[in-house]
Formats: structure tokens, C-alpha cells, sequence
């Protein structure tokens, strides 16, 4: 099988038509490259040129060669090209998985920063619960995950990057009898349905308010209808109870629903980034383009 530096110095050849002006562009010695092409028209098993005292011109079965191996060298630099890009992080697919929590108009500045960088990039988005993106990313289905702390089980294999915590609000919906204060105590809704519950099983959102409320000496009562996901907002807004929702949450808006800043200096939820031990090239520049914004806020 004839060597890519073969295939080169024989490109080369072709293209001068004359050993010495290829051996000076390849800064290689003239009988070294006359040696390489010898031993490439001894495997192929015929003769690529016709060598003449002005230089070499191709034989017809050279120039049929030469139309063919400048396509697979043109495709092999496509392909390290390609490979770069990706081993840099600047194309691909990532696979990012975000809690409902974090919905997906609050991590558009990060998507639109992290392509802009990487515009050969594609991302791949699933809403998936906390707990499960643990799952996914330790199975090496998912690149990275964007998580509601706290989380019931921590793999120790991932890297667990923690940002900065964000306020907690209290959604309302129309003609509560709260409105009219600017902000809430924790403690003040003790009397009220909420349409989140915790799940046994996981973490996040639904029990960081649950802890919370338990601190102030109540466990938050159900409403007639609930729900774990930014559905819930819905359900304020149709009148059937109050949910507490982090920052990012108020900027899903509907018709009938306000939002309230909670007074209580621990009234607040944390969420953290997820990675593999050895994350890809994308997703540790997805992860900056996070932090950044978060920095930036």
C-alpha cells in the first residue's frame, strides 16, 4: 500500500513536472524523492511518468492515478480539518441535559455564546430531572448536565461545579391576596396549597422548598392538582394554589401569574454543573460559556 508521503511526493511531481523544482518544494534531496517515486510505480506496477531531459510528464494510466488520489488526499485533509475542530471543541454534537427548573430561555445567552465560539457545533437538548441527568451523564449517554440542587446521590466519579445559587419567588396567581405586598416571608405561607410536591426518590427544586418549609415549622400542602415540572406555573396561573420557583422560572410568563421576591435570607436554590471525569472539548467549553454568564449576572 503506497504511503501518504508517497501519494505527496508524487502530487507534487505531477504538478512541477520536474523532479528538481518538486524536490525544492518539498525540501527533500532530488535522487531521495526519484528514489520514493521508483518504489511507488514498483507497487503499483506501472509506470507513473515518462521521464524526458525537460522533466517528467504522466503516463495515462499517472494521470488517471493522480485524478484519483488528489480526491483522497483532499478528503483526508477534510477529515483532519474536521477532527481538529472537533478534538477543539469548535464542532460536533454536545449532549446537554438541563432540569426543568433551568428552562431553556434562561441558558439561551449560554447556547448563543457557546455557538458563536463553535459555529460548526450542534446541541442536542433533553429536560430530564436532576437525579436521572446523574445517571445519564456516568453512563456516558449525555456530555453534560445542568442540575437542581440538592441531589439525593452524588456519583464521585463526575465533577460537580457549583453556581452561584439564585433567589427564590413565590408565583401567584391573579387576585391573591398577597399581591399587593412586594415581597413575602416563607413563613406567611404556611396556610397555602402548593401545585409542587416532592418526589421520594429525587432532589431539586420541590425539595429544597420542602426543607424550607420545614425550618418554619409547616410542610407545604397539596392543591387539588400538581405538578414537578414548569407546568406548575400554569397551575398558579388557573387558580389552583402558589409555587416557589427560582429566579431563572419568573421569566416564563403566562396570563394571570406575578411573582413575589421572598424576603428570607436562605430563600434561595443552588444548581451546579455536571461532567464526566474526562469531559469532551465541547462540554468543557459549554461549562465556561455557563460560568461566564453567571458571572456576568
Amino acid at each position: 500500500m503506497p504511503s501518504l508521503r508517497q501519494i505527496r511526493y508524487f502530487l507534487t511531481v505531477a504538478d512541477q513536472g520536474n523532479l528538481t523544482a518538486a524536490a525544492n518544494q518539498l525540501f527533500v534531496a532530488q535522487p531521495a524523492l526519484s528514489r520514493q517515486i521508483a518504489l511507488l510505480e514498483n507497487e503499483l506496477g506501472f509506470a507513473l511518468f515518462d521521464r524526458n531531459p525537460r522533466g517528467v510528464t504522466l503516463t495515462a494510466a499517472g494521470k488517471l492515478y493522480r485524478d484519483r488520489v488528489r480526491t483522497v488526499e483532499r478528503q483526508l485533509g477534510a477529515a483532519a480539518e474536521e477532527s481538529a475542530r472537533l478534538a477543539h471543541g469548535h464542532a460536533g454534537v454536545l449532549r446537554l441535559l438541563h432540569s426543568s427548573s433551568i428552562p431553556i430561555d434562561s441558558l439561551l445567552p449560554s447556547i448563543r455564546r457557546f455557538l458563536a465560539d463553535a459555529p460548526s457545533a450542534r446541541i442536542d437538548l433533553d429536560r430530564i430531572s436532576s437525579e436521572s441527568q446523574i445517571d445519564e451523564v456516568a453512563a456516558g449517554r449525555a456530555d453534560i448536565g445542568l442540575i437542581r440542587l440538592p441531589v439525593l446521590h452524588r456519583d464521585p466519579t463526575l465533577q460537580f461545579i457549583e453556581l452561584p445559587a439564585e433567589p427564590l419567588y413565590v408565583a401567584l396567581p391573579n387576585e391573591h391576596p398577597r399581591l399587593s405586598a412586594a415581597s413575602i416571608r416563607l413563613a406567611d405561607l404556611a396556610e397555602e396549597s402548593f401545585v409542587s410536591a416532592v418526589h421520594r426518590e429525587r432532589g431539586g427544586l420541590a425539595r429544597r422548598v420542602a426543607d424550607l418549609c420545614l425550618t418554619r415549622g409547616f410542610v407545604p400542602k397539596l392543591g387539588p392538582a400538581i405538578s414537578r415540572k414548569t407546568s406548575m406555573l400554569d397551575l398558579v396561573a388557573a387558580g389552583f394554589g402558589i409555587a416557589i420557583v427560582p429566579q431563572r422560572m419568573t421569566g416564563l410568563v403566562r396570563p394571570g401569574l406575578h411573582f413575589r421576591p421572598l424576603d428570607d435570607t436562605d430563600a434561595h436554590a443552588g444548581l451546579a454543573i455536571i461532567l464526566p471525569p474526562q469531559p469532551t472539548a465541547l462540554a468543557s467549553r459549554f461549562a465556561e460559556a455557563l460560568r461566564a454568564d453567571c458571572t456576568l449576572k
